[in-house]
């Protein structure tokens, strides 16, 4: 206890006495709600409805809502909340962080919290880290939802569902039982959209966050799923908001062809030898080349200089091959599967399905392999999970293990970690880590062991640390004729019935970090059995094993906690050796110079407090320099998020605008606009501001009023005798004087334009858009081409500058103001680069109307598909891996538009120092 605790008292202590305290107003309504008949209890649904939209505080109304909800649970699932769940509810619906042990019941607290948030009518998402979670937590808990009147909704990869009353009550029985897995046909297929619409909907985090993305990418808003973010509870929070924070979501499309240069670097770097041609920094996971190195693949390459005379690109993929060598193995990053490199989750031990490492270390990877290697992806748009989630208006999560973990939530999430405490008390015996000498002798150990307490019949829970270790061990106990099942990535579709016999009599289960993560492994396996229960108890509980220490203590703390739930006895023992890898990268010299000083061999184990401690230390440094990885991700990605919500916020008004709905209000100087004529205008007039103004600087000979025409007719139709005024107004003294009345003079000229586009669109192109302004069409279409079409280049000039920025530091500056500095600019032209692409293209339009009578097999071009093709994304809203049309325009004959081409607008300058810029 340190000593800030001893003086001020334990806060959270203090708050969970705060919370006790609300427990008793809870249990206070309990009678009264217990007198209730099944329809009465329902009806409370819409009576809290009503007081909430009439304005009645939802904390007014929470100690009654949390005790119908205790009395629908009773009644459905025949489980009742006990107080301490009743405490982590409290918590999910402050916007906290609930760390609860396993085995408490999170599933069951968090439907307090998700209940009471869906009643204001918005929508409440329980975020788990799977689709089966999703299924079965959406299934079995919406037995209670649905009690009360409030519809379930899951959004799983390519499916989306609705929790389906009727077929879940005649298998009441099977579903209650969550350690058998869900079928779906509890479960209603429906769109995404009704999934989203429901009052609570359950899904992964991958999901939420690409069906995000895909809402700001589509060109109608009734293509939309989700609704805004309100609430969301997610489960097991540490593993979504910090271990795969620093994984990115991004929708691309493929973008060029694959060469064979990443075959050519795969096979340059297998001649190549470590500490001689190349160094690896393991702790900073990087692989560098030495000048030996440099000059090998100079030869190799048949250049002088590998920097200048093979161009950047090249060293480029020189270096993704090197990463690919020596820091991805196969088995423990990857798996091969199919001829396709699948990401094994390094927390998880999951497939990350439809993953792929970015900048061309996945193509590397498949080249190393020997596997088709994929065309490089182009990214269309793209968003961490630590912006996604601080999107809600109220957040909060649960999971098992976050008090580790409190300093990056409070300080990314602003959420505050509140351990709850057990049911009943702990009675799990967390026995000293051994460490021995080699891998070799830590193994033997570890088999001797479990063959001891399998002959015993206990229960047995073996953790490691990744697949290759997973199917190693499996060998060395199929030599002892040890029977177990093995849980991993490549059975991971097995997990649930492999868990669910995980606590039986005799069970020996090997499994990878996943551990079946959110679900309970049952003393006695299932279906549950008093009499097996109580044997298993007798037998010490479940014991769990593990292998090797994870570089961060919580992942370890979630291996214990399979074990010791709700009072059940159990046991944990972890084994270390000095090559395991953690123990070899920080710092295991002075633990082997005692080891050897007291003579111990490759069997004799070494438990000691203090090199306990020293493991525990290093895990620290580990998670300290993961945790700095991570805030230095978010301060350079908040950068670029403010620049995408100003994107995705003008594209919505956009729609909602062209959709005749009233667009949202909102104090943005950029969306004050009603119509997307007066939006299109301003940027006209802007253009032609500047455009005046870069060409009447200085003295009045120095003046280029002919580039100002020439320019003009680029941007519209100017008749002759216009032309003729302007050059009138032109030679009129003074130099303001004229600018000003030549600004105006163009802008009358442009309204008259515009006023004819308008016409034209209203009398000819009426057919095509039935019960629609057709001018507002054409708008919509022009702008949000302009926009996704720059916004993709804008992503990918961001990550080139992104990936190059740190070399700044060698000259003294700060990378991260640098950043924030060039990113603006990057900003800054897109922005002006959007307004170019609008104002040049909105009276060059032409849309493809429908011939009076088609001739026979004569492909038609329909409004759809011309909104297709003006679309930079092109349908990209509706599948991840969308197709981009090439972002350089093409002339008359098909072929892409040069740097130092005329530009396609007729300007006669080249296409670089146009509309190229």
């Amino acid at each position: 206890m340190s000593i800030l605790t001893k003086v001020f008292g334990d806060a959270n202590q203090k708050y969970l006495n705060n919370l006790f305290a609300e427990v008793g107003l809870i249990n206070s309504q309990e009678e009264a709600v217990q007198k209730l008949t099944d329809q009465q209890l329902k009806d409370k649904t819409a009576e809290f409805k009503k007081l909430i939209a009439e304005g009645k505080d939802i904390d007014e109304l929470i100690y009654e809502i949390f005790a119908v909800v205790r009395e629908a649970a009773k009644r459905t699932l025949g489980q009742r909340h006990f107080d301490v769940q009743l405490i982590g509810g409290l918590v999910l619906h402050h916007g906290q962080v609930a760390e609860m042990r396993t085995g408490e019941g999170k599933t069951l607290t968090s439907t307090l919290a998700a209940y009471a948030n869906a009643l204001t009518g918005k929508g409440a998402h329980v975020i788990t880290v799977n689709d089966y979670l999703a299924k079965r937590d959406a299934v079995w808990m919406g037995q209670v939802y649905d009690f009360l009147g409030l519809t379930v909704g899951v959004v799983a990869h390519d499916q989306a569902f609705l929790y389906d009353a009727t077929k879940a009550k005649a298998e009441k029985d099977t579903v209650r039982d969550q350690g058998v897995e869900i079928e779906d046909t509890f479960l209603r297929i429906v769109t995404r959209k009704e999934a989203y619409q429901a009052d609570i909907t359950y899904g992964t985090n991958n999901e939420f966050g690409f069906d995000y993305l895909r809402d700001n990418m589509v060109q109608n808003l009734s293509d939309r799923v989700q609704r805004d973010l309100h609430y969301a509870i997610v489960d097991e929070v540490d593993s979504i908001l910090i271990d795969e924070a620093r994984t990115p979501l991004i929708i691309s499309a493929p973008d060029v062809e694959s060469t064979d240069q990443y075959m050519r670097f795969a096979q340059i770097v297998t001649e190549l030898i470590e500490n001689e041609d190349y160094n690896i920094d393991e702790k900073m996971r990087a692989a560098t080349l030495t000048e030996v190195g440099i000059s090998k693949v100079e030869k190799a390459l048949g250049v002088d200089n590998v920097y200048t005379d093979a161009g950047i690109a090249t060293v480029h993929h020189l270096e993704q091959a090197l990463k690919a060598k020596t820091l991805f193995n196969r088995d423990e990053h990857y798996v091969v599967k199919e001829g396709e490199i699948l990401i094994v989750d390094e927390f998880t031990g999951r497939l990350m399905q439809g993953r792929r490492y970015s900048e061309g270390l996945h193509q590397a990877i498949e080249a190393k392999e020997g596997v088709t290697v994929q065309r490089e992806n182009r990214t269309m748009a793209t968003i961490t999970f630590q912006n996604y989630f601080r999107m809600y208006e109220k957040l909060a999560g649960m999971t098992g293990t976050a008090a580790t973990e409190a300093e990056e939530l409070m300080k990314i999430y602003d959420l505050e970690v509140t351990t709850i405490p057990t049911n009943k008390p702990m009675i799990r015996k967390d026995s000293t880590d051994k460490i021995y000498k080699t891998e070799a002798g830590k193994y033997r150990a570890v088999v001797r062991e479990i063959k001891e307490r399998h002959e015993k019949g206990q229960p047995i829970l073996v953790g490691t640390i990744s697949i290759e270790k997973n199917e190693y061990l499996t060998q060395l106990l199929e030599r002892e004729g040890v029977p177990h099942n093995v849980l991993n990535a490549k059975q991971h579709e097995k997990e649930a019935m492999i868990l669910a016999q995980a606590g039986a009599k005799g069970a020996v289960t090997i499994a990878t970090n996943m551990a079946g993560r959110g679900v309970d492994i049952k003393l006695g396996g299932l279906p549950y059995d008093a009499a097996n229960h109580q044997e298993v108890v007798d037998l010490g509980g479940l014991h769990v094993i593990g292998t090797e220490r994870h570089e961060a203590r919580r992942i370890d703390n979630q291996l214990r906690g399979r074990s010791g739930r709700q009072g059940d006895p159990g046991s944990s023992q972890f084994y270390v050796s000095l090559e395991d890898d953690l123990m070899r990268i920080f710092g295991s010299d002075r633990i082997k110079s005692v080891m050897n000083t007291l003579g111990l061999d490759e069997d004799t184990a070494i438990e000691n407090g203090i090199i306990s401690k020293s493991i525990e230390s290093a895990q620290k440094k580990v998670e300290g320099h993961n945790f700095d990885i991570r805030k230095h991700l978010v301060e350079y990605d908040d950068i670029v998020n403010k620049q995408r919500e100003n994107v995705y916020l003008l594209r919505t008004r956009i729609l909602q605008i062209a959709e005749q709905q009233t667009p949202e209000e909102t104090g943005e100087a950029f969306l004050q606009f009603k119509t997307l004529s007066e939006y299109i205008l301003s940027q006209i007039k802007e253009e032609i501001i500047e455009l005046i103004s870069i060409h009447t600087q200085g003295s009045r000979p120095e003046w280029n009023l002919n580039e100002i025409k020439e320019t003009l007719k680029t941007i519209l139709p100017v008749r002759a005798e216009e032309f003729s005024k302007f050059d009138e107004l032109a030679k009129t003294p003074g130099t303001d004087a004229v600018k000003d009345s030549l600004t105006d003079y163009i802008l009358s000229l442009v309204n008259t334009r515009y006023e004819e586009l308008s016409n034209y669109a209203k009398t000819n192109l009426i057919d095509l858009f039935p019960g629609r302004d057709p001018l507002a069409e054409i708008e919509k279409m022009v702008i949000l081409r302009s926009i996704d079409l720059l916004w993709v280049e804008h992503l990918d000039t961001i990550a080139h500058l992104r990936s190059g920025i740190g070399l700044r530091g060698y000259g003294q500056r700060d990378p991260l103001v640098e950043y924030k500095r060039e990113s603006f600019q990057l900003y800054s032209r897109l922005l002006a680069a959007i307004r170019k692409q609008i104002v040049y293209s909105i009276f060059k339009v032409s849309v493809a109307q429908k011939p009076t009578v088609a001739p026979a097999k004569t492909k038609q071009t329909s409004l759809k598909q011309v909104k297709e093709e003006t679309s930079a994304f092109r349908g990209a809203e509706k599948r991840p891996e969308a197709q981009v049309i090439e972002s350089k325009p093409k002339d008359e004959s098909g072929h892409k538009i040069g740097r130092n081409d005329p530009c396609y607008c007729g300007s006669g300058k080249k296409y670089k120092k146009c509309h190229g810029q």
